[in-house]
Parts: structure tokens; C-alpha cells; sequence
């Protein structure tokens, strides 16, 4: 049996490190994706751009959306490079604002981006096993900074892959009570994005030590 793992982070460092444990543990690339905010710009070497389209073969078909349709991810159209963080690829999400995305999971919210999953990326994250309250938190702290690594995997291989997502994750539950302390209540799409002065004091109020 197959099962699908994510867990938030508030920092894409954290995720990206935990995504190359997850590889140092032998979970393959291909099981593996990852989906985070690029408001701070981190990531700005990438052939795919936040805006407009992406047409790397020159057909006249948006690649993000082409790889949607076959099942391959951002990293796979990128082409033949080692590790998934490798093929990290940049699109615009409506409410999320550029974010960096690789692996299986990427093909799902760049449908997302195209405006053709239904749900937009709450609906895509539902299509990740995400259950729709936690799908709201965990686009909303997507939105405020934050970076989101989802695992498909053996159900053989929970217990490894749990410990290994644990470090630094943040817990779900206490951050949709925080946010709706706040005045929150769900992800809405039409917001606009944070800008990155508001990630970097969003980051500082539940900073902590990475693992």
C-alpha cells in the first residue's frame, strides 16, 4: 500500500534539507516533492519564470501544464539532472505568489497555476492526502513563507520517513490556532502574496533552532 507524507516548514532551508535526508535514506527523487514560497527570491537561477509562460521544446504548450498531463514533474522537464532539488523550477500560484516546486507533487500545483485544478492549490494538496482543514494551513503558511515536502511511499516505510520529516516541521494543529487567533479562517486565493518584509517577521515570530 501506498501512502503520501507531507509536513510544513517555516523556513525552505529546513525543507530542502530535509528533502536531501530523505535522498541520503534511499527514498528515491521520483517519491519526493517539494513546494516553497519564493517571496525572499532564494531561488532566482531558473530557467522557468514566476510569470507568463514556459516553453522549454518550443511547442506552444506550457511545459508546467504538459508535465501535468504525463505525470512528470517540474524537476523531470528540467532534464536529466541528479537529485530532485536540482530541477527546482519557479511558477506563480494565485494567492501563494512565486514559489519553487520540484518532483511529483510540482506537476499538480502547476495546474494549480494554470488555473485548472479545481480547488486551485487547496484542491491540489487535497490530491497529496492532505486532509482540507490542514490543506488551508498548509497553503496559508506556504503563502506567509513557508515550504511544504510531501513523500509517496511504501506504507513498509512510515516509521523512517516520519522520523526523518519530524525535525524542525511545524506542527499543523498549533499553527491553525495561532493564525485563527489572529483573525485567520481559511486560505482565500485572492489575497495577495506576502511581500518578503512580512516573510521575514512571519519566519521571526515561530523561529526556532533547525534540527
Amino acid at each position: 500500500m501506498t501512502i503520501s507524507i507531507s509536513r510544513l516548514y517555516d523556513d525552505y532551508s529546513i525543507a530542502t534539507q530535509r528533502v536531501r535526508d530523505l535522498e541520503a535514506a534511499g527514498i528515491p527523487h521520483s517519491d519526493i516533492s517539494i513546494i516553497a514560497s519564493n517571496a525572499e527570491n532564494w531561488h532566482s537561477g531558473s530557467a522557468a519564470r514566476a510569470s507568463g509562460t514556459v516553453d522549454r521544446d518550443n511547442d506552444g504548450v506550457d511545459d508546467r501544464a504538459e508535465g501535468a498531463a504525463t505525470g512528470a514533474g517540474i524537476g523531470a522537464a528540467a532534464g536529466g539532472v541528479a537529485g530532485l532539488l536540482a530541477g527546482l523550477g519557479v511558477m506563480a500560484i494565485p494567492g501563494l505568489g512565486p514559489v519553487v516546486a520540484a518532483g511529483w507533487f510540482a506537476s499538480t500545483a502547476a495546474v494549480a497555476a494554470a488555473g485548472g485544478a479545481a480547488g486551485g492549490i487547496i484542491g491540489a494538496l487535497s490530491q497529496a492526502g492532505i486532509g482540507d482543514d490542514d490543506a488551508h494551513v498548509y497553503a496559508e503558511g506556504i503563502r506567509r513563507g513557508g515550504a511544504v515536502v510531501t513523500v509517496r511511499i511504501p506504507e513498509t516505510d512510515r516509521a523512517k520517513v516520519e522520523s526523518i520529516l519530524h525535525h524542525s516541521a511545524v506542527n499543523v494543529w498549533d499553527r491553525g490556532l495561532a493564525y485563527r487567533k489572529s483573525g485567520w479562517k481559511s486560505f482565500d486565493p485572492t489575497l495577495a502574496p506576502y511581500t518578503p518584509d512580512q516573510v521575514r517577521n512571519e519566519r521571526n515570530t515561530y523561529r526556532r533552532p533547525a534540527a
